[in-house]
This record gives C-alpha cells, structure tokens and sequence, in this order.
C-alpha cells in the first residue's frame, strides 16, 4: 500500500542518491533502481512504488552532475549530464 504522503523526516532524493554513492564508496556506482528503491522505502511505499520515482532520480542525478556533487556514468565513462541516454550508473566524483 503507498503511502498518501511521505513521512515528514524522510530524506529528499538527492540525499538518498548521495547517501548510496558515498556508501558505495570511491571508484564505485549505483544503479539509479537502487537510489529509486531508497528513497521509496525512506518514504515508507509500497515495494513497487519504487518505479514512479526513476525519473525523478534521473532528474536530481542530472540537478547533481551539474553542480559537480555526482558523476552520471555510461559505459563506465563519465557522461555529459546534459546529453546521455539509456542504461546509466551513479557516483561521486573522484577527489584528487
């Protein structure tokens, strides 16, 4: 059963997908399904409400990408955030 509103201390979605990226740690990428499967899960939905937030996460993954917070992967290449398509991983950037 989905919830008709989030929870009121559940986190935003960018914090889930930088939350994940930094647990899986340097060098390491995310599935955008799993970011989707957080953030429903931190809102308390249902198991398969997780599919309505996909564009949402690719949204804030390209919001993140811009301000230098997230590197959106295709390929295992960094790709443009403005300008990607298909299959796509999540990740912090690299720190130098």
């Amino acid at each position: 059963m989905t919830s008709a509103a989030a929870r009121p201390d559940s986190p935003s979605l960018e914090e889930v997908i930088l939350a994940l990226c930094a647990e899986a740690g340097p060098g390491q990428s995310i599935n955008p399904t799993d970011a989707a499967q957080g953030y429903a899960a931190a809102r308390g939905e249902d198991a398969l409400a997780w599919r309505g937030h996909l564009p949402g996460v690719r949204a804030a993954a390209v919001r993140l990408a811009e301000a230098g917070r997230l590197v959106i992967f295709r390929k295992g290449k960094p790709a443009d955030p403005r300008d990607f398509r298909g299959v796509y991983r999540l990740g912090a950037p690299r720190v130098e």
